[in-house]
């Protein structure tokens, strides 16, 4: 539960956070000089608007690291015993390793007598 909650916060700031870039102009055109038509009697000016996208445009990026650094926290664990997927797989091949050589000279023998012949 709290897994889908991060990926939808996520999603939702990475949208916003697209939009907003998309609204700045980096050669200050964009949102701040449709306004005012760039002209300086414009509402809360051209200055106090880039500020504005400029500091909710850094606040969306850290907010979006720090929820994807966070919902790694909240990822669903299915293995929750102490050994590895690694360790079982050694293991797995140690024990097969072991019965591995009772069979294996008997198929070495027949290998040789078929050669003889």
């Amino acid at each position: 539960m709290t897994y889908t909650l991060f990926l939808i916060l996520i999603l939702i700031v990475a949208v916003l956070l697209v939009l907003l870039i998309m609204v700045q102009n980096p050669k200050g055109g964009g949102l701040s000089s449709s306004f005012g038509g760039g002209g300086s009697q414009s509402i809360g000016g051209v200055q106090s608007t880039n500020n504005f996208l400029d500091k909710a445009t850094w606040t969306l990026a850290i907010a979006l690291m720090a929820l994807i650094l966070l919902s790694n926290y909240a990822v669903p664990r299915e293995n929750l015993s102490n050994e590895s997927e690694i360790e079982n797989t050694i293991n797995d091949r140690v024990n097969f390793e072991e019965e591995a050589p009772a069979q294996l000279p008997a198929l070495k023998e027949e290998a040789t007598e078929e050669d003889a012949e």
